[in-house]
């Protein structure tokens, strides 16, 4: 592995130095980008062990001459992550003109955007004994205000959110792992993920679920200490009236869905299956959509968020 510094910006490549040569495929690019403190720099890692070439902290004009240079590199440098670190409104208008840049160019980039709730990253922030780096004078809760709100519009074109909350660094590799270790790209990848309403809905879902207007196995005593992955549990949850129906025609929306996110580019989808505490109704209802989707050709990962928090 090569590291060099050019212009302020770290470069690490498993593949070594980009040489420009004759032309080839535009390579793929992703861009990583998110609130400070949230794990930009371990999901960047979990792409360079993958074999990516990870540019950190590149300024967003010279996002088109990276992946220009890829381009002449032979194929030596076919998957470009760039990291990007949003500090202020001019950097972030050459972001948004360096996107238009390589829409233009039929340029293939996904956007990944680590997100974190404000309690956690003030948790990380203290822990660390760091500023923020947009609070200047003020506090931190400042600075992770100011920056959420100039990332507004960029966490919108995100192709994938990534809530890093309740997340350590390995199952945030763990995540990213899921969506890039593949040799080839799917059409559409989905995680299909339980939770409980009492526990706070997932910010980074695309879709939600309400599982609660079944009957809770909770209250039925030899359920109670088991989980949506018991059979007696899934069984009981499924021989209630309107649970097949509802598994039945969510699964027919989702195919509607799956197709229009296709149709429009959208390569990652996050479905929020939710019950009061995240341990019956919405995990069985969840290995049941995934299974639904899997059938239809949708790669799906199952997370179940809150299971074992009670």
């Amino acid at each position: 592995m090569t590291e060099r510094e050019e212009d302020g910006a770290q470069v690490s490549t498993g593949t070594g130095t980009i040489e420009p040569a004759a032309a080839e495929a535009i390579p793929e690019l992703v861009i990583i980008s998110g609130m400070s403190g949230a794990g930009r720099s371990t999901a960047a890692k979990c792409l360079e062990d993958l074999g990516w070439f990870v540019v950190d902290n590149l300024p967003p004009a010279l996002i088109p001459t990276m992946v220009e240079l890829g381009a002449r590199s032979q194929g030596n440098v076919a998957r470009i992550a760039v990291v990007v670190d949003v500090r202020g409104r001019r950097f972030f208008d050459n972001l948004r003109q360096s996107l238009s840049d390589l829409e233009a160019k039929n340029v293939t980039r996904r956007i990944v955007f680590l997100e974190s709730s404000d309690d956690a990253l003030v948790r990380r922030f203290e822990s660390v004994r760091r500023p923020h780096p947009l609070q200047g004078d003020g506090r931190i809760t400042d600075g992770i205000a100011a920056e959420r709100d100039l990332l507004r519009e960029l966490r919108g074109d995100a192709d994938l959110v990534i809530d890093t909350s309740s997340l350590n660094v390995h199952e945030l590799r763990a995540k990213m792992d899921a969506q890039f270790a593949g040799d080839e790209e799917p059409e559409l990848r989905a995680t299909v993920m339980s939770f409980g309403y009492k526990y706070g809905l997932p910010v980074d879902a695309d879709l939600v679920v309400d599982c609660r207007f079944l009957p809770n196995p909770h209250w039925v005593p030899e359920l109670r200490p088991y989980t949506g992955l018991n059979e007696e549990v899934s069984g009981y949850v499924f021989n209630q009236p309107g649970a097949k129906e509802f598994l039945d025609r969510y699964t027919e929306l989702l195919q509607l869905i799956a197709t229009g996110y296709r149709r429009e580019g959208k390569r990652y989808v996050t479905i929020a299956v939710g019950c009061t505490g995240g341990k019956h109704r919405s995990v069985a209802m969840s290995e049941k959509i995934a299974a639904r989707l899997a059938t239809e050709g949708v790669e799906t990962v199952v997370v179940h968020r809150d299971m074992g928090r009670e």
